[in-house]
């Protein structure tokens, strides 16, 4: 083995101390104690946390290296444009996404049990599904809701922007979690009505974030599992990162349901990242390695979506990319 080949192997294998680092410092509030063009000392850090001086120092070295963080000499530490982001008052900031991960981050052991099963590895580790830990331990079911705004705040500027709601009347969010999506469809179309579709633990939430809206008379919140049952009355039903979280036979069941409600003119859509083709790298390739851990999920390919939507008596009509990582798979009933 040539030495370059020895030393990026050595940098994969050693990886994982990145994604850590990272949960780590925003589950500390690090990036909190330091005030953009002001450094401040790790000693001075290190107080303000509870945390090890040196310790900490040589994490903040170590992202430095990765551009989170800046060290200024004097073991002084200063924001970059990444590092910033992890700010709690930062717009759309990114820590909740990162705290989110940090109680559960044993669940990456799962990962060789996912090669050999194909199920998931988060309830090989925690002994439960994800989303059921999530409705059993309130405080992160929380950051969740935040994390989740925060990682989509770019996918819904982008959707609006690329596909046209206008021939809409009534939108079914299934799934919708606190309602960030349907809002920002209604504020935009002030002539749709809504409906919110999600389990009990988050209906609640929902309907709280819709009323500080102004928008609880024009969108209704409706409890259910979507595995048992969609509500009707919708023309157009709309999934936004919930396919992806499930495997086909679970997702064939989620459409089936839909298929059962939705009028024979409706249209459906799946708002989700489009798995490319080839070698190259991709968020998306990331993504994929979370969603068959964390909940069993994939991120699948133009093909496979057409597959899939077949199987639940779907015809895949077209793709509509956006300038963020997700497009707008539209399907009609068949």
């Amino acid at each position: 083995m040539a030495q370059a080949e020895n030393e990026r192997l050595t940098e994969i294998i050693c990886g994982a101390a990145l994604s850590r680092a990272v949960c780590t410092i925003a589950e500390l509030g690090i990036a909190d104690q330091i005030h953009p063009g002001s450094p401040q000392a790790v000693e001075s850090l290190a107080e303000a946390t509870g945390t090890h001086a040196r310790s900490l120092y040589r994490i903040l070295r170590f992202l430095a290296s990765h551009e989170i963080f800046e060290e200024k000499g004097n073991h002084q530490f200063d924001h970059t444009q990444l590092s910033q982001c992890l700010r709690s008052d930062a717009e759309g900031s990114f820590r909740p996404a990162a705290r989110v991960l940090h109680p559960i981050f044993p669940f990456w052991d799962g990962l060789h049990h996912s090669a050999i099963t194909g199920e998931s590895g988060f309830n090989k580790i925690f002994g439960r599904p994800f989303f059921e830990y999530l409705g059993t331990h309130p405080d992160l079911a929380r950051i969740f809701d935040a994390a989740m705004s925060a990682s989509h705040v770019h996918h819904t500027a982008a959707m609006l922007e690329a596909y046209d709601f206008s021939g809409v009347h009534f939108l079914a969010d299934v799934g919708g979690g606190t309602g960030s999506l349907v809002s920002a469809v209604l504020q935009q179309y002030p002539k749709l009505r809504g409906l919110l579709f999600e389990l009990g633990n988050v209906a609640g939430r929902a309907r709280e974030s819709l009323k500080a809206c102004g928008l609880d008379g024009r969108c209704s919140v409706i409890e259910g599992n979507f595995f048992e049952f969609i509500p009707g009355g919708a023309d157009t039903y709309l999934f936004r990162h919930v396919i992806h979280d499930w495997n086909d036979e679970q997702s064939v069941q989620i459409l089936n349901n839909c298929r059962k409600v939705i009028p024979q003119n409706g249209r459906l859509l799946i708002i989700e990242a489009v798995m490319p083709t080839g070698n190259g790298p991709s968020v998306t390739k990331h993504m994929d390695m979370l969603m068959m851990i964390l909940a069993g999920g994939i991120e699948r390919t133009e093909e496979e979506y057409r597959l899939l939507l077949n199987q639940a008596g779907f015809q895949l009509s077209s793709i509509t990319p956006t300038t963020s990582l997700i497009s707008v798979i539209e399907a009609k009933p068949i």
